[in-house]
């Protein structure tokens, strides 16, 4: 496992980098980690997955970051739809990745030039829905009276900020209308088994959900490898 760099067209004047894992076969996978608070609590699994496809499977890997996500350096309030599937396709072309795994709302932006797995993907606006659900009971919590209906007016013309994110108003409205690609092959949850860790309020690990979860993509990649 190391972290290589790679050049996020965001954020030129600096590298991206990405976690990357070697593996032995000919294959290489892109993942594209899951949004927001999910991606925070998806993370330990995102990670065990691809070592477990390294290791048991020999397929390498790399993940990187969504431009002002994570260690990104670029700002998350300039980003769309538009300019993180541009930076996935730089990523995927310098690391020269055949395939791409989308892990939930990450499969809004996997590229579209690549046979793309999506781990229970999501519509943008149900990401939206779960991170206005949060900022209104935080105002309720605190004693402020907000309503969707308003934070959504005003999203779509300033930006908002939701659970310390603060997204521009390009970004919320793609999002609202964004639907995962329709040419990508499905991987519900309920082929991993057992309830998805981003429902949980704290990041969180599951052995079992790794397991499978590595087993199945592993499989997907070498059935859509075969000529």
């Amino acid at each position: 496992m190391d972290y290589i760099a790679w050049p996020d067209p965001t954020f030129p004047r600096e590298p991206a980098h990405a976690l990357a894992f070697d593996g032995a076969g000919p294959c290489r996978l892109l993942i594209v980690p899951a949004l927001f608070d999910e991606g925070n609590r998806l993370r330990r699994l995102t990670v065990e997955v691809l070592r477990r496809i390294a290791g048991r499977h020999t397929i390498a890997s790399v993940l990187p970051d969504l431009p002002g996500c994570n260690e990104s350096l670029a700002q998350l309030e300039t980003q769309d739809l538009a300019s993180w599937r541009g930076a996935m396709e730089a990523c995927a072309a310098h690391f020269g990745v055949t395939h791409v795994l989308g892990f939930r709302g990450g499969g809004l932006v996997t590229p579209s030039h690549l046979p793309a797995l999506h781990y229970a993907p999501v519509s943008g606006a149900a990401v939206l829905r779960q991170m206005l659900r949060a900022r209104l009971l935080s105002a309720r919590e605190a004693g402020r009276t907000e309503t969707r209906a308003a934070l959504e007016e005003l999203a779509r013309a300033e930006g908002l900020d939701l659970n310390g994110y603060r997204i521009g108003a390009p970004l919320f409205t793609d999002l609202e209308r964004a639907e995962p690609r329709g040419d990508a092959q499905d991987l519900p949850q309920s082929q991993v088994g057992g309830a998805g860790l981003w429902l949980r309020a704290e990041p969180g690990e599951s052995p079992e959900q790794a397991d499978t979860l590595a087993r199945a993509v592993a499989e997907w990649v070498e059935r859509s490898a075969r000529p």
